[in-house]
């Protein structure tokens, strides 16, 4: 699945096969364990969204809630995106160190984390990650705030 149309996370996860459901599930309760205040769960983009809801930042140039992270089952891999990161070279920088020093192979895009199996993700670091900027820090980036 590359993107989905479920307009909830429960028929999202409903969507995947078992190991990636479980997988994803994990992970998914690792990020809603960490997930600063004010950051919520949607189903957004055709996979979970972790966002900035309008209504608290409604400035935003496509008129759609800002991206905190992400997470979806793609075609030949599963995702995390993380935005929060991404938009803090030295933060991306910090995760990048952790996440070699753990000995798991790190297959990173721009914001995206890819893993084909759950053991190969530092669940303890994804989470670290997420807790790491709050709601305040993460609109500083998009200035105004």
């Amino acid at each position: 699945m590359v993107s989905s149309s479920a307009t909830t996370v429960d028929d999202y996860l409903a969507e995947l096969p078992d190991e990636r459901r479980d997988a994803i599930e994990d992970v998914r309760a690792v990020i809603l364990a960490n997930l600063p205040d004010g950051i919520v769960e949607t189903m957004n983009w055709g996979m979970i969204s972790y966002e900035v809801p309008l209504e608290t930042y409604p400035d935003t140039y496509n008129k759609k809630p800002l991206m905190y992270a992400a997470l979806a089952s793609q075609k030949r891999h599963m995702a995390v995106y993380l935005s929060s990161i991404y938009a803090d070279p030295e933060l991306q920088g910090w995760f990048e160190t952790e996440y070699k020093a753990t000995g798991k192979t790190l297959d990173m895009g721009k914001s995206c984390v890819r893993f084909t199996k759950l053991e190969n993700l530092p669940l303890d670091l994804i989470g670290e990650a997420i807790a790491k900027v709050d709601l305040d820090q993460f609109l500083s980036y998009y200035g105004n705030r």
